[in-house]
């Protein structure tokens, strides 16, 4: 006896939930402003998960278990991302306190021209993303040294964020080693590197518009004289032992990356040898972050531990400096991570109720002409980055809603693969609840709303994507069955 298809909530009532998001999160982003994501946020996406299953259980008669199933399930998808976040806090501030950040902070001044600061920014963080295929690894180590050179250097943080994570989501986007790239072509049924191949159509010209725009920024910039730079420098060489040999660490947590060293091990491995290095070139700042009067191994045992999980001060002799180098260890993820536990609910919820599906049934009413179909692929993968908080669900969602449909229509599946990785890899980090969004924006320590303007390539790429489908450029299809052409050459 087959089984009765469940019959979906109309996509009125599927954006009620939506709407008491956005409308809670504009009172709460109002009234908490940069301290929303302490607390305000998540009680919101907590009570839409509870309007969610309030309206799936009272109307569409799904059962409490299954949304709780959902919710579970959801949550352990992300629990190797919730580690991996711990994991960035303890490297975040052993990198710090051991001399590695400031070493490159101390180097980059130096070398890198402000005028050409932004553009360098986004094509450091492009080619070592390319090399590690992966964007989060990225941003927590070259990102947190480029965000405390522009700082030196005068740039608003919303700006040195924009550039880096631009480049990040670059690499990330094209690289054979990005685990978003493998997903998007795996889950179209699309060779790998033909999908890469693809790419390249709408992924060049958005990386080129937004280094021009770089650096014409750049060179318009007025910040911070010489005078202070040179200050800045002097006063990390004064605080921190500077040396080249730290920059071990860095060298050895690429190697690690290039090798496919799993995150976990890697990050965990680059934190352990940092640490190991604050005990050697920096066990004056370990004592000073220990609390204890007396100098000794209890000291050094004591303001190591802190390093990796508690925050850190250093008196650097400049408010500006002292913000610079203050660290937050794994505690500081702990918001980032609660608030993904909340998302985790609500994306759940909306999914085992079919208001999802509901609502991205709308979409595919209007995909009858290529540019209609690439544009409701766009807006579904945006939707749906907003709705699940995570780009893995949302890629896995998009690539099998509308892989039928494509072939229906006579396209290539990678038409899919690139506008599935242009609507949702990029974007991913642009929603201030979604995992990348909020993991950026407490690695970078910059609010998501702030650095979203900057972020020229993400805003650009899903922009492109509809561009290319509209001029038809390299884009193969409708492909006419082999049985329709018979048919018509005997009529």
């Amino acid at each position: 006896m087959e089984e009765t298809p469940r019959k979906l909530p109309s996509p009125l009532l599927s954006l009620i939930p939506l709407l008491v998001l956005v409308v809670l999160l504009f009172f709460t982003i109002r009234i908490f402003g940069s301290d929303a994501l302490g607390g305000g946020s998540q009680v919101v996406l907590l009570t839409t998960t509870a309007v969610c299953s309030f309206l799936a259980i009272v109307f569409g008669k799904v059962k409490w278990r299954a949304i709780e199933e959902a919710i579970c399930n959801n949550i352990l998808g992300v629990s190797v991302a919730l580690i991996i976040l711990l994991l960035i806090g303890a490297l975040a501030g052993s990198w710090m306190i051991s001399g590695v950040v400031p070493t490159l902070i101390y180097y980059g001044m130096q070398i890198i021209h402000p005028n050409f600061f932004l553009v360098s920014c986004c094509i450091i963080c492009a080619i070592v993303s390319v090399m590690t295929g992966s964007s989060w690894t990225t941003i927590a180590t070259m990102g947190i040294a480029l965000m405390g050179i522009g700082e030196a250097q005068g740039f608003s943080t919303g700006w040195t964020a924009g550039a880096i994570i631009s480049g990040a989501y670059f690499g990330d986007k094209i690289s054979p080693l990005s685990d978003t790239t493998i997903l998007a072509s795996s889950v179209t049924g699309t060779p790998l590197f033909t999908h890469i191949r693809y790419l390249m159509y709408t992924t060049l010209p958005s990386i080129f518009i937004s280094l021009v725009i770089f650096t014409i920024a750049g060179f318009t910039h007025e910040g911070t004289g010489m005078e202070q730079i040179t200050s800045y420098a002097a006063s990390l060489k004064e605080h921190f032992h500077i040396s080249g040999g730290l920059l071990v660490v860095p060298l050895i947590t690429g190697i690690l990356i290039v090798r496919r060293v799993p995150s976990i091990i890697t990050l965990f491995l680059s934190a352990a040898l940092a640490g190991l290095l604050a005990v050697l070139f920096q066990p004056h700042l370990l004592q000073e972050i220990s609390g204890m009067a007396e100098a000794g191994g209890e000291s050094l045992f004591r303001g190591l531990f802190i390093t990796f999980f508690g925050n850190t001060q250093i008196e650097m002799g400049n408010a500006e400096l002292n913000e610079l180098v203050s660290t937050r260890g794994m505690a500081g993820m702990m918001d980032t991570i609660w608030l993904i536990l909340c998302a985790m609910c609500f994306g759940g919820a909306m999914t085992a109720s079919g208001m999802l599906e509901s609502i991205l049934s709308v979409f595919t009413r209007f995909m009858h002409r290529r540019v209609n179909m690439v544009s409701s692929t766009v807006a579904s993968g945006l939707l749906l980055n907003i709705c699940t908080a995570d780009q893995y669900i949302s890629i896995l969602l998009t690539g099998n809603m509308f892989k039928d449909i494509y072939k229906k229509n006579g396209y290539e599946s990678c038409l899919l693969s690139r506008t599935t990785e242009d609507a949702v890899t990029v974007t991913s980090v642009l929603v201030p609840w979604n995992t990348c969004g909020m993991t950026q924006a407490t690695v970078l320590g910059v609010a998501t709303m702030t650095y979203l303007p900057y972020c020229f390539f993400n805003l650009i790429s899903p922009v492109m994507s509809i561009l290319i489908a509209l001029m038809g450029y390299k884009i193969k299809g409708p492909i006419v069955p082999q049985e329709e052409t018979q048919t018509e050459s005997l009529s």
